[in-house]
């Protein structure tokens, strides 16, 4: 089945403290997600499992991102994660802490209906 992309967000999220980079991951997710409505998706009659939602994450530290925790958060079941080098480390030597952020791109990839 051919697709299109008909939404393309981004979103960005840090854990200030503790260094983890799921949860900032997470937040980068939901921050991309927050930018859109998917409510126009029912004016098509899609079957939702049509809809194919691509996930690309950027973080210092890719392994130690769980991809069950970002499943979880996409009301899709059609999901495909990716983890990849990127994001920032901010380290604060004088408090031994590291200020993690990610960065993240969100796209729904729609079927191309035949006219």
């Amino acid at each position: 089945m051919a697709t299109a992309r008909a939404i393309l967000e981004m979103g960005m999220g840090n854990d200030l403290h503790g260094k983890d980079y799921t949860k900032a991951a997470v937040r980068a997710v939901k921050d991309a997600m927050h930018h859109s409505s998917l409510h126009f998706l029912k004016s098509f009659d899609l079957d939702r499992k049509s809809i194919i939602i691509h996930v690309k994450i950027g973080v210092q530290d890719p392994k130690s991102v769980n991809l069950a925790e970002i499943k979880k958060i996409i009301p899709f079941e059609n999901a495909q994660i990716h983890v990849e080098e990127g994001g920032l480390d901010v380290v604060d030597e004088e408090m031994d802490d590291t200020i993690v952020i990610a960065s993240a791109a969100v796209e729904v990839m729609l079927p191309i209906l035949n006219a």
